[in-house]
């Protein structure tokens, strides 16, 4: 058994579709309230406050990542967190976009402002708490499917599709506008802090995209390729996550320049679909089943991530962890048992 050491290096080559010298651990998200539960100190609410207690959870959240064997610590600012008149996506509200006229009187150039007034010190309190030998994998959360959303809402945005297509034409190019103006600041001010850049757009439901096939070909892509292509430029590699049955389009994605893709779902496809499908193209983040993590007993845990890991193991780039994240509500007992079922099987004391 060995000491673990963490080394950014590992989830990089994963990203790049390399086998790594050590499979790297990756989580989308985790609820800093099971991080409290584990660390056995309360450190969740401390990002409303002042820089001191800004600084505090970052020493916490990054000794997190330390402490459970990853190599990067996940974490990004949302797009969606500093919209004016925002919500209509995970809050529920009403849209703050209707019509032309409400498209034309929206704030979009100060937006990229508002998210780094916001955000700034947070990414500043990231950098000083990274232990060493260790990334942040992340970036700049949401991606343009979602932050439309979040401005007009999922239903009133396909009435749009159909009353108004080029205003439905001209929401997705201003939202990439601002998408990428926020990307280019990120990576020559903070870029330094991650060694992976991410974003999330969820473009799919259990059976098909959300959207059809042909408006994210036409609407979306070509706004994600012009942000990877800025991210490639800044010498990263970029990771997308996208939950849903995206099959329809991940050729498409493939072309535009996604490394790596994470979000896998055992009623979608198993993991090892997904590698098996584009493994010789791309890197593949995730593994098991959020819904297996929180329900499967140990010897069934291990049963499953055994499975995965020998399926999957020597097909390319491939980091281990849920298909989707660990909320508040995967029992802290299952998620170190997933845990320490990889540790164990990388020959790891922990």
């Amino acid at each position: 058994m060995t000491d673990f050491r963490p080394d950014y290096r590992n989830i990089v080559d994963a990203a790049r579709n390399v086998k790594a010298a050590r499979l790297p651990l990756y989580e989308h998200i985790i609820a800093p309230e099971i991080m409290e539960m584990i660390l056995n100190h309360e450190f969740a609410g401390l990002p409303g406050g002042n820089e001191a207690d800004i600084k505090e959870f970052f020493r916490w959240y990054c000794r997190f990542f330390y402490e459970m064997g990853y190599d990067t610590v996940s974490f990004e600012c949302c797009i969606t967190d500093i919209l004016p008149s925002g919500g209509a996506l995970y809050k529920h509200a009403p849209g703050a976009i209707k019509n032309r006229d409400d498209f034309k009187r929206y704030p979009w150039a100060e937006l990229p402002g508002l998210f780094f007034e916001k955000n700034a010190p947070i990414y500043r309190a990231l950098r000083g708490a990274m232990p060493e030998g260790m990334k942040g994998i992340g970036g700049v959360g949401n991606g343009v499917f979602e932050t439309t959303q979040d401005l007009v809402g999922y239903m009133d945005l396909c009435y749009i599709r159909e009353d108004d297509p080029e205003l439905y034409a001209g929401l997705f190019d201003k939202v990439g506008e601002v998408m990428l103006a926020i990307w280019d600041r990120f990576l020559k001010e903070y870029g330094d802090i991650f060694c992976v850049c991410r974003f999330g757009d969820d473009l799919g439901f259990k059976t098909s995209t959300l959207l059809p096939p042909e408006d994210i070909r036409l609407h979306l892509i070509p706004r994600y390729k012009r942000v990877i292509e800025r991210i490639h430029t800044a010498g990263k590699p970029l990771l997308m996550h996208s939950c849903g049955a995206i099959f329809d389009v991940m050729d498409d994605l493939i072309a535009a320049g996604i490394d790596a893709k994470h979000s896998n779902e055992d009623q979608i496809a198993p993991f090892h679909e997904w590698v098996d499908r584009y493994g010789n193209r791309i890197g593949n983040f995730g593994g098991i089943d959020t819904d297996a993590v929180c329900r499967l007993s140990h010897e069934e845990l291990k049963e499953y991530i055994t499975d995965v890991l020998n399926r999957c193991s020597g097909h390319g780039g491939f980091a281990f962890g849920s298909g989707n994240s660990i909320p508040t509500y995967v029992p802290v007992d299952n998620y170190m048992d997933m845990i320490g079922i990889v540790r164990s099987w990388r020959g790891e004391r922990g």
